[in-house]
């Protein structure tokens, strides 16, 4: 192994890298993209990974890049994971770098980690024909809208003969300069859920002339906690959250119709097959009982994310031994969903955790908020996190 690939050296030269990481993070901020929609997006990928060497590039749907590295020594295969889409939110930050799509802002952190793993790629390239198997970066569109891009890439083959995988999330939640990573459930499932109840309308003044749907979903709104809090074992994480209700067009009409709408969150698979109906069950129930029809879907979203245990082990031991003392923290499972997991359904897999966040700078406010920001040292520690683990995964020390 030549010395400029030890890993020593890389480490090194990826803080040289961190200004270009920077620069293309502020890029993609500014020219944001949404699910399915990553056109521009994709192609400043696929035209940023074209001029460098040793990458094989494809576009395994219409906005979507894969650019694989493949080593001149024999090694396994390893994938690489990267986010590329943003989220339907008006940006309110006053910064340079504010969208200029309205309507579309990168408020969870993919214009960071398309950066980072755009940095990894930029790092190893030069050292092909040193690299001892192969590296499979895979830029993903859709992350944000079930049933999500993941899935469709691994139905175009991009994990076929991938023996692990790794990704990260930039982590508003946790502050810059640390790094989560957590055996087992990580991330849960994110299902939906749509209900329509149809009662009688009629004038708000004679009420007992009418099947107020209103009314009805307000009691059907509240008893569905009792389905979490009464019908679910307490050591089961649940999350059942109600997040849309929609009636009434005017003050003294009592409407046909209400729609509500929500999600639901476990990380456990028979507990996640049995919500529908126990959730159904208290729905009719109600609805029944006050003479109104309802019309219940559920959609299941993305699988858990569920982090390999000896993966977790050996990227955990990467960290500690990589980075100062206290970079390396414990961290409890989120309820929020990840497609991520569709590509650990093919291959042993961890998704780690990037502290971006910073109170003294006032970068505050939560991923899918107007105001989401991240603190850019992070994208450093993203960067020298994922060399480090793909080095280990090559079996490069």
């Amino acid at each position: 192994m030549s010395t400029t690939f030890a890993a020593a050296s890389l480490l090194e030269a990826a803080e040289h890298i961190v200004p270009n990481v920077v620069v293309w993070r502020r890029h993609l901020h500014r020219h944001p993209e949404v699910a399915f929609e990553e056109v521009a997006t994709s192609q400043f990928i696929h035209d940023t990974l074209g001029s460098l060497p040793g990458l094989h590039l494809t576009r395994p749907t219409a906005t979507s890049v894969v650019a694989e590295l493949r080593g001149g020594r024999p090694g396994p295969t390893i994938a690489v994971r990267a986010d590329i889409d943003a989220l339907p939110i008006l940006e309110e930050n006053d910064v340079e770098y504010r969208s200029r799509h309205d309507g579309a802002m990168h408020a969870c952190g993919h214009d960071g980690h398309t950066a980072i793993v755009l940095g990894l790629a930029s790092l190893l390239a030069p050292h092909a024909a040193e690299v001892p198997g192969t590296v499979r970066f895979i830029f993903q569109h859709a992350e944000e809208m079930a049933p999500g891009g993941a899935e469709e890439l691994v139905q175009q083959g991009v994990m076929d003969g991938v023996s692990q995988v790794i990704g990260l999330h930039l982590w508003a939640p946790m502050p810059v300069g640390r790094i989560g990573i957590l055996a087992g459930p990580a991330m849960a499932a994110p299902d939906q859920f749509q209900c329509t109840i149809v009662g009688k309308g009629g004038h708000a003044a004679i009420p007992h002339e009418c099947v107020d749907p209103i009314a009805i979903g307000a009691q059907i709104i509240t008893a569905l906690q009792q389905v979490v809090t009464r019908t679910v074992d307490p050591l089961d994480p649940v999350v059942l959250s109600v997040t849309k209700f929609i009636a009434g067009t005017t003050f003294n009409v009592i409407p046909n119709s209400a729609h509500f709408a929500g999600t639901v969150r476990t990380f456990e698979p028979a507990l996640r097959t049995s919500m529908p109906a126990q959730m159904e069950r208290v729905i009719r129930g109600i609805a029944e009982a006050f003479g109104a029809t309802v019309d219940f879907t559920y959609e299941h979203g993305y699988r858990p994310v569920v982090n390999d245990p000896a993966l977790t082990d050996r990227l955990r031991a990467v960290v500690a031994r990589t980075f100062a003392p206290d970079t390396l923290i414990d961290l409890r499972p989120t309820m929020g969903g990840e497609d991520f997991s569709a590509y650990q359904q093919r291959a042993p897999g961890v998704f780690a955790f990037v502290g971006a966040g910073n109170t003294d700078a006032g970068i505050v406010h939560p991923h899918h908020h107007p105001r989401f920001e991240i603190d850019e040292r992070s994208l450093s520690l993203g960067l020298r996190y994922l060399t480090a683990a793909t080095l280990e995964l090559l079996s490069v020390r």
